[in-house]
């Protein structure tokens, strides 16, 4: 657990703020804005389903989780990622737990089902050995809808449960990181052109959210996105100063999301759904654009990695990172700090311009 006095310091005066609000409300009533909170994703938000895993994308070492209770726990981060600061601000007291390990009763809170490198396509990320696909992500949900029937009663119950719940869904970024954008490991870019490619991974996509709405999940947040030609990893192989981002890669990112808003729109027409698209690209943009405003100093280079932008390997296990974690943007050659994390998380659950999310914010989403 992380304690609220923790995060308060994390947070800064905004979420001081909020919190104190969650804290001051938990006096009359303790409940969190939502029964239940389920996460789909990647190694961004993954924080240890991959842990026992044979895969090379693993982060149950030192130094992550530096500035992390308890050190090391599968989080590819030093601190705290997006979706813990989401829960905290949600009014969860405990961070959402990971699906592998997670009891029953921890299901009624929700579980993350998030697993490093895995993609919408089942192939992406193979070339760093195991991980849990979406659609194995969705299996893994399914069974614990199963096991919430039981512990509910009936389906009508847990059908009833779930539908307050929050479901956040980032898929995607390994689809282009980890598949499109290397060749030497994958045919997709030879078979398709970015706009195909998106068709492609959108029409899978839809089928999968589907299956997510089959099965209960009524408030879905999908997370467009992020801007995959600014990462430390791809600086130092595709740009020329190391500074400038590689536009091609992110040029074929908003064909992406931009389909994803138009899926919002489509599965808004379903009965009770209330879904929505949070603009991770966008933040990342605007908090590029102006990182001193934030306090962010270093933009382009992993806090650790090795060579050039810190980039080229990623965090390896037991160096030394760099000291002024807050000052930077990214931890390793592919992931943010938890600096980043928090104001990611931040204007996900409170839009601070009105293009961080379309229609409604997370915290607007819980109160549907």
């Amino acid at each position: 657990m992380v304690a609220h006095k923790q995060l308060q310091e994390k947070l800064g005066m905004w979420g001081l703020v909020v919190l104190l609000g969650l804290i001051s409300s938990s006096c009359v009533r303790s409940e969190p804005q939502v029964p239940c909170y389920f996460i789909f994703g990647d190694s961004l938000v993954d924080n240890g389903n991959n842990n026992n895993i044979a895969s090379l994308a693993r982060a149950d070492y030192q130094p992550y989780g530096i500035d992390f209770p308890g050190g090391p726990s599968g989080r590819f981060t030093n601190g705290l990622t997006t979706v813990d600061v989401i829960s905290q601000l949600l009014g969860f007291e405990d961070l959402i737990p990971p699906y592998a390990g997670a009891n029953g009763d921890q299901l009624l809170t929700g579980v993350n089902f998030a697993s490093a490198a895995a993609g919408i396509r089942e192939e992406t990320g193979q070339q760093l050995g195991g991980r849990i696909s979406f659609s194995g992500q969705l299996q893994n949900y399914q069974s614990a809808v199963q096991q919430m029937v039981s512990i509910l009663g009936d389906e009508d119950s847990a059908a009833n449960y779930l539908s307050k719940c929050i479901f956040t869904v980032g898929m995607g970024s390994n689809d282009y990181l980890n598949n499109y954008f290397m060749p030497a490991f994958y045919s997709s870019s030879r078979q398709y052109t970015p706009e195909q490619y998106s068709d492609v991974l959108i029409n899978q996509y839809s089928d999968q959210l589907r299956t997510l709405y089959n099965y209960g999940a009524r408030k879905v947040a999908l997370i467009g996105v992020g801007q995959v030609g600014c990462s430390p990893n791809e600086l130092a192989q595709r740009s020329p100063n190391g500074v400038s981002c590689v536009e091609n890669i992110n040029a074929a990112i908003q064909i992406f999301n931009q389909k994803l808003i138009a899926l919002v729109d489509q599965f808004n027409a379903l009965p009770g759904a209330h879904f929505t698209y949070i603009n991770g690209y966008g933040i990342f943009e605007d908090i590029l654009r102006n990182p001193g405003a934030n306090g962010i100093k270093v933009t382009n280079r992993g806090c650790c990695g090795v060579g050039r932008n810190n980039g080229q390997v990623t965090c390896l296990p037991f160096q030394t990172p760099c000291e002024n974690r807050a000052e930077y943007l990214f931890w390793d050659a592919f992931h943010p700090t938890e600096a980043a994390n928090i104001l990611i998380g931040k204007r996900s659950y409170s839009a601070q311009l009105s293009s961080d999310a379309y229609p409604m914010d997370l915290r607007h989403l819980a109160q549907v």
